[in-house]
Protein backbone atom coordinates (compact mmCIF):
# COMPACT_ATOMS: atom_id res chain seq x y z
CA UNK A 1 0.00 0.00 0.00
CA UNK A 2 2.92 2.36 0.61
CA UNK A 3 3.95 2.11 -3.04
CA UNK A 4 0.33 2.66 -4.17
CA UNK A 5 -0.03 5.78 -2.00
CA UNK A 6 3.26 7.19 -3.32
CA UNK A 7 2.17 6.88 -6.96
CA UNK A 8 -1.32 8.21 -6.14
CA UNK A 9 0.34 11.19 -4.45
CA UNK A 10 2.32 11.87 -7.63
CA UNK A 11 -0.88 11.88 -9.69
CA UNK A 12 -2.71 14.20 -7.26
CA UNK A 13 0.26 16.58 -7.11
CA UNK A 14 0.55 16.63 -10.92
CA UNK A 15 -3.07 17.79 -11.22
CA UNK A 16 -2.40 20.44 -8.57
CA UNK A 17 0.70 21.69 -10.40
CA UNK A 18 -1.29 22.26 -13.59
CA UNK A 19 -3.87 24.24 -11.63
CA UNK A 20 -1.18 26.17 -9.71
CA UNK A 21 0.62 27.02 -12.93
CA UNK A 22 -2.55 28.74 -14.15
CA UNK A 23 -3.41 30.49 -10.88
CA UNK A 24 0.22 31.47 -10.30
CA UNK A 25 -0.05 33.92 -13.18
CA UNK A 26 -2.13 36.26 -10.99
CA UNK A 27 -1.54 35.16 -7.38
CA UNK A 28 2.09 35.36 -6.09
CA UNK A 29 3.74 32.21 -4.66
CA UNK A 30 3.64 33.27 -0.99
CA UNK A 31 -0.06 34.16 -1.12
CA UNK A 32 -0.89 30.96 -3.01
CA UNK A 33 1.04 28.80 -0.54
CA UNK A 34 -0.49 30.58 2.47
CA UNK A 35 -4.02 30.09 1.13
CA UNK A 36 -3.58 26.43 0.22
CA UNK A 37 -2.04 25.59 3.60
CA UNK A 38 -4.78 27.28 5.66
CA UNK A 39 -7.47 25.68 3.49
CA UNK A 40 -5.86 22.27 4.09
CA UNK A 41 -5.75 22.96 7.85
CA UNK A 42 -9.45 23.87 7.88
CA UNK A 43 -10.39 20.70 5.98
CA UNK A 44 -8.09 18.61 8.18
CA UNK A 45 -9.91 19.60 11.41
CA UNK A 46 -13.10 17.57 10.75
CA UNK A 47 -10.94 14.77 9.33
CA UNK A 48 -9.03 14.54 12.63
CA UNK A 49 -12.21 14.69 14.71
CA UNK A 50 -13.78 11.86 12.70
CA UNK A 51 -10.80 9.51 12.79
CA UNK A 52 -8.96 10.42 16.01
CA UNK A 53 -11.27 12.54 18.13
CA UNK A 54 -10.04 15.58 20.06
CA UNK A 55 -7.25 13.87 22.03
CA UNK A 56 -3.79 15.17 21.16
CA UNK A 57 -1.11 12.64 20.15
CA UNK A 58 1.29 11.41 22.82
CA UNK A 59 4.41 13.02 21.42
CA UNK A 60 7.46 13.62 23.57
CA UNK A 61 8.75 17.19 23.73
CA UNK A 62 11.43 16.33 21.17
CA UNK A 63 8.85 14.78 18.84
CA UNK A 64 6.66 17.89 19.07
CA UNK A 65 9.69 19.96 18.05
CA UNK A 66 10.49 17.65 15.14
CA UNK A 67 6.92 17.58 13.78
CA UNK A 68 6.45 21.34 13.98
CA UNK A 69 9.93 22.09 12.58
CA UNK A 70 9.26 19.66 9.75
CA UNK A 71 6.13 21.62 8.86
CA UNK A 72 7.92 24.97 8.81
CA UNK A 73 10.86 23.62 6.80
CA UNK A 74 9.02 21.29 4.43
CA UNK A 75 5.82 23.30 3.88
CA UNK A 76 6.14 26.98 4.78
CA UNK A 77 9.56 27.50 3.18
CA UNK A 78 9.91 24.63 0.70
CA UNK A 79 6.47 24.97 -0.91
CA UNK A 80 6.84 28.75 -1.28
CA UNK A 81 10.20 28.29 -3.00
CA UNK A 82 8.73 25.56 -5.24
CA UNK A 83 5.89 27.80 -6.38
CA UNK A 84 8.38 30.62 -6.94
CA UNK A 85 10.45 28.32 -9.16
CA UNK A 86 7.26 27.27 -10.99
CA UNK A 87 6.46 30.90 -11.77
CA UNK A 88 10.03 31.72 -12.84
CA UNK A 89 10.75 28.83 -15.19
CA UNK A 90 7.54 26.89 -15.82
CA UNK A 91 6.33 23.39 -15.02
CA UNK A 92 8.72 21.43 -17.27
CA UNK A 93 11.95 22.96 -15.97
CA UNK A 94 10.70 22.86 -12.39
CA UNK A 95 9.86 19.20 -12.90
CA UNK A 96 13.43 18.50 -14.03
CA UNK A 97 14.89 20.27 -10.97
CA UNK A 98 12.40 18.48 -8.69
CA UNK A 99 13.95 15.20 -9.84
CA UNK A 100 16.69 15.96 -7.30
CA UNK A 101 14.19 15.17 -4.54
CA UNK A 102 14.69 11.41 -4.59
CA UNK A 103 18.52 11.59 -4.59
CA UNK A 104 18.29 13.92 -1.58
CA UNK A 105 15.91 11.52 0.23
CA UNK A 106 17.98 8.45 -0.65
CA UNK A 107 21.13 10.15 0.68
CA UNK A 108 19.49 11.39 3.88
CA UNK A 109 17.64 8.13 4.57
CA UNK A 110 20.86 6.15 4.12
CA UNK A 111 22.65 8.48 6.56
CA UNK A 112 19.94 8.80 9.22
CA UNK A 113 17.45 5.93 8.72
CA UNK A 114 19.80 3.09 7.67
CA UNK A 115 17.79 2.53 4.48
CA UNK A 116 19.09 1.61 1.05
CA UNK A 117 17.78 0.46 -2.31
CA UNK A 118 18.69 -2.95 -3.71
CA UNK A 119 21.01 -2.78 -6.75
CA UNK A 120 18.22 -3.57 -9.23
CA UNK A 121 16.04 -0.85 -7.65
CA UNK A 122 18.75 1.69 -8.48
CA UNK A 123 18.22 0.62 -12.09
CA UNK A 124 14.53 1.48 -11.68
CA UNK A 125 15.51 4.84 -10.19
CA UNK A 126 17.73 5.58 -13.22
CA UNK A 127 14.91 4.58 -15.60
CA UNK A 128 12.48 6.97 -13.85
CA UNK A 129 14.92 9.88 -14.06
CA UNK A 130 15.81 9.09 -17.68
CA UNK A 131 12.14 9.00 -18.62
CA UNK A 132 11.45 12.34 -16.98
CA UNK A 133 14.44 13.95 -18.68
CA UNK A 134 13.17 12.63 -22.00
CA UNK A 135 9.70 14.16 -21.59
CA UNK A 136 10.87 17.53 -20.28
CA UNK A 137 14.12 18.31 -22.09
CA UNK A 138 14.10 20.61 -25.11
CA UNK A 139 16.99 22.24 -26.94
CA UNK A 140 17.42 25.97 -27.41
CA UNK A 141 14.96 27.15 -24.79
CA UNK A 142 14.78 30.90 -25.20
CA UNK A 143 11.38 31.67 -23.69
CA UNK A 144 12.76 33.01 -20.37
CA UNK A 145 15.78 35.10 -19.40
CA UNK A 146 18.95 33.58 -17.97
CA UNK A 147 18.38 35.53 -14.74
CA UNK A 148 14.93 33.97 -14.31
CA UNK A 149 16.38 30.54 -15.09
CA UNK A 150 19.17 30.89 -12.52
CA UNK A 151 16.78 32.12 -9.84
CA UNK A 152 14.31 29.37 -10.68
CA UNK A 153 16.98 26.69 -10.37
CA UNK A 154 18.14 28.06 -7.01
CA UNK A 155 14.63 28.17 -5.61
CA UNK A 156 13.86 24.73 -7.05
CA UNK A 157 16.97 23.04 -5.66
CA UNK A 158 16.50 24.70 -2.27
CA UNK A 159 12.86 23.63 -2.24
CA UNK A 160 13.45 19.93 -2.89
CA UNK A 161 16.36 19.84 -0.43
CA UNK A 162 14.15 21.26 2.34
CA UNK A 163 11.30 18.90 1.42
CA UNK A 164 13.68 15.96 1.71
CA UNK A 165 14.95 17.13 5.09
CA UNK A 166 11.40 17.68 6.34
CA UNK A 167 10.18 14.20 5.37
CA UNK A 168 13.23 12.24 6.55
CA UNK A 169 13.21 13.92 9.97
CA UNK A 170 9.52 13.11 10.55
CA UNK A 171 9.41 9.54 9.13
CA UNK A 172 10.15 7.75 12.45
CA UNK A 173 7.25 9.64 14.07
CA UNK A 174 4.92 8.74 11.18
CA UNK A 175 5.62 5.08 11.88
CA UNK A 176 4.92 5.20 15.62
CA UNK A 177 2.15 7.78 16.21
CA UNK A 178 -1.32 8.72 14.94
CA UNK A 179 -0.77 9.34 11.25
CA UNK A 180 -3.36 12.06 10.58
CA UNK A 181 -2.29 14.07 13.62
CA UNK A 182 1.23 14.23 12.22
CA UNK A 183 -0.13 15.33 8.83
CA UNK A 184 -2.39 17.98 10.39
CA UNK A 185 0.22 19.38 12.77
CA UNK A 186 2.79 19.69 9.96
CA UNK A 187 0.23 21.62 7.92
CA UNK A 188 -0.64 23.82 10.90
CA UNK A 189 3.02 24.54 11.63
CA UNK A 190 3.59 25.54 8.02
CA UNK A 191 0.53 27.81 7.91
CA UNK A 192 1.28 29.45 11.28
CA UNK A 193 4.93 29.93 10.37
CA UNK A 194 3.97 31.74 7.17
CA UNK A 195 1.39 33.88 8.99
CA UNK A 196 3.93 34.95 11.65
CA UNK A 197 6.40 35.87 8.92
CA UNK A 198 3.69 37.89 7.20
CA UNK A 199 2.93 39.81 10.40
CA UNK A 200 6.61 40.48 11.17
CA UNK A 201 7.27 41.64 7.61
CA UNK A 202 4.21 43.93 7.82
CA UNK A 203 2.94 42.84 4.43
CA UNK A 204 -0.59 41.97 5.53
CA UNK A 205 -2.22 44.74 3.48
CA UNK A 206 -0.35 43.67 0.33
CA UNK A 207 -1.41 40.04 0.74
CA UNK A 208 -5.03 40.96 1.46
CA UNK A 209 -4.98 43.17 -1.63
CA UNK A 210 -3.95 40.20 -3.77
CA UNK A 211 -6.73 38.07 -2.30
CA UNK A 212 -9.31 40.80 -3.01
CA UNK A 213 -8.25 41.19 -6.63
CA UNK A 214 -9.86 38.98 -9.30
CA UNK A 215 -8.40 35.47 -9.10
CA UNK A 216 -9.26 32.10 -10.66
CA UNK A 217 -10.58 30.90 -7.29
CA UNK A 218 -12.04 27.68 -8.65
CA UNK A 219 -8.63 26.52 -9.85
CA UNK A 220 -6.94 27.80 -6.68
CA UNK A 221 -9.34 25.99 -4.32
CA UNK A 222 -9.28 22.73 -6.28
CA UNK A 223 -5.49 22.86 -6.64
CA UNK A 224 -5.13 23.58 -2.91
CA UNK A 225 -7.30 20.61 -1.93
CA UNK A 226 -5.38 18.33 -4.27
CA UNK A 227 -1.93 19.74 -3.54
CA UNK A 228 -2.07 20.38 0.20
CA UNK A 229 -4.78 18.15 1.63
CA UNK A 230 -5.10 15.01 -0.52
CA UNK A 231 -1.54 14.76 -1.81
CA UNK A 232 -0.10 15.51 1.66
CA UNK A 233 -2.08 12.61 3.17
CA UNK A 234 -1.08 10.28 0.32
CA UNK A 235 2.54 11.49 0.42
CA UNK A 236 3.03 10.86 4.12
CA UNK A 237 1.06 7.59 3.96
CA UNK A 238 3.55 6.37 1.38
CA UNK A 239 6.48 7.26 3.64
CA UNK A 240 4.78 5.65 6.63
CA UNK A 241 4.18 2.32 4.88
CA UNK A 242 7.34 1.85 2.81
CA UNK A 243 10.99 2.87 2.85
CA UNK A 244 11.64 6.56 2.31
CA UNK A 245 14.01 5.72 -0.57
CA UNK A 246 11.33 3.77 -2.46
CA UNK A 247 8.60 6.35 -1.78
CA UNK A 248 10.87 9.14 -3.06
CA UNK A 249 11.55 7.32 -6.34
CA UNK A 250 7.84 6.68 -6.90
CA UNK A 251 7.03 10.32 -6.15
CA UNK A 252 9.19 11.25 -9.14
CA UNK A 253 6.46 9.94 -11.47
CA UNK A 254 4.67 13.25 -10.89
CA UNK A 255 6.68 14.59 -13.85
CA UNK A 256 5.26 11.92 -16.13
CA UNK A 257 1.74 12.51 -14.81
CA UNK A 258 2.13 16.25 -15.49
CA UNK A 259 2.89 15.52 -19.14
CA UNK A 260 -0.07 13.13 -19.41
CA UNK A 261 -2.52 15.50 -17.73
CA UNK A 262 -1.28 18.49 -19.74
CA UNK A 263 -2.02 16.45 -22.89
CA UNK A 264 -5.43 15.30 -21.65
CA UNK A 265 -6.73 18.52 -20.09
CA UNK A 266 -4.70 21.35 -21.66
CA UNK A 267 -4.36 19.79 -25.15
CA UNK A 268 -0.58 20.14 -25.08
CA UNK A 269 1.48 18.26 -27.65
CA UNK A 270 2.13 14.55 -27.03
CA UNK A 271 4.89 13.41 -29.40
CA UNK A 272 6.82 10.16 -29.72
CA UNK A 273 9.63 11.39 -27.45
CA UNK A 274 7.23 12.21 -24.65
CA UNK A 275 5.38 8.93 -25.02
CA UNK A 276 8.69 7.06 -24.79
CA UNK A 277 9.71 9.09 -21.75
CA UNK A 278 6.44 8.40 -19.91
CA UNK A 279 6.72 4.70 -20.73
CA UNK A 280 10.33 4.64 -19.50
CA UNK A 281 9.37 6.36 -16.24
CA UNK A 282 6.61 3.88 -15.48
CA UNK A 283 8.87 0.98 -16.42
CA UNK A 284 11.24 2.28 -13.76
CA UNK A 285 8.37 2.34 -11.27
CA UNK A 286 7.60 -1.29 -12.08
CA UNK A 287 11.23 -2.25 -11.48
CA UNK A 288 11.34 -0.45 -8.10
CA UNK A 289 8.02 -1.89 -6.88
CA UNK A 290 8.01 -5.43 -8.26
CA UNK A 291 11.58 -6.64 -7.75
Amino acid sequence: MGEFFSVACAAAWALAVILFRHSGETLPPFELNLFKNWLAVIVMIPTLLIFHGASLPAYSSVEWLIVLSSGVIGIAIADTWYLRALNLMGASRTGVVAMLFSPFVILLSSLFLNESLRPVQYLGFVLVLAGLLLVTWRRNRQDISMRALRLGVRYGVGSVALMAIGIVMVKPILETHAFLWTVGLRLLAGAVGMTLFLIVARNVAVVVGHYRSPQPWGAIVLGSLLGSYLSMILWLAGYKLTNASIAAVLNETAGAFIVLFAWLFLKEEMNAKRIAGVALAFLGVAVVVLV
